[in-house]
């Protein structure tokens, strides 16, 4: 093994990028605009490749636009595409009330309070991993 550090980027890390440049320019972006915006030494090619893929997990759109395609961001921002994983992996399962029912359960009580404001509750009920009186 070689102690010379890898100079590959965290995954993920150029995805977040170009969906930042895409969010930012709020039109339609080849890859020529999005590899010009993000103004570093990176190919066409690979910017294209990155696109592609997120157009493959759904989180861009793409229309012709002369030879190449043009993408525009399906969601609007982080948050938005958190909740589009969230949504992926729930639809990954059969049985979804069971994956809901331990996703609630490990929430803080911070956070459990938000979703019952989110969802319109009145106010405390039973805490994460209790039933319901009957």
């Amino acid at each position: 093994m070689s102690d010379v550090p890898s100079a590959r980027r965290p995954a993920g890390e150029l995805e977040a990028e170009v969906l930042a440049a895409l969010w930012s320019a709020r039109q339609p972006m080849t890859p020529q605009d999005v590899q010009a915006a993000l103004g570093r030494d990176l190919a066409r090619t690979t910017i294209a490749t990155i696109l592609a893929r997120l157009h493959d997990k759904g989180t861009l759109e793409r229309t012709r636009a002369g030879r190449a395609y043009a993408y525009t961001p399906t969601v609007q921002d982080t948050a938005g595409l958190a909740a589009r994983r969230m949504h992926t992996e729930l639809g990954r399962e059969a049985d979804r009330s069971t994956v809901l029912a331990r996703f609630v359960s490990d929430l803080s009580a911070e956070d459990e309070q938000l979703l019952r404001d989110l969802l319109g509750g009145d106010g405390p009920g039973p805490g994460p991993g209790t039933a319901a009186a009957p």
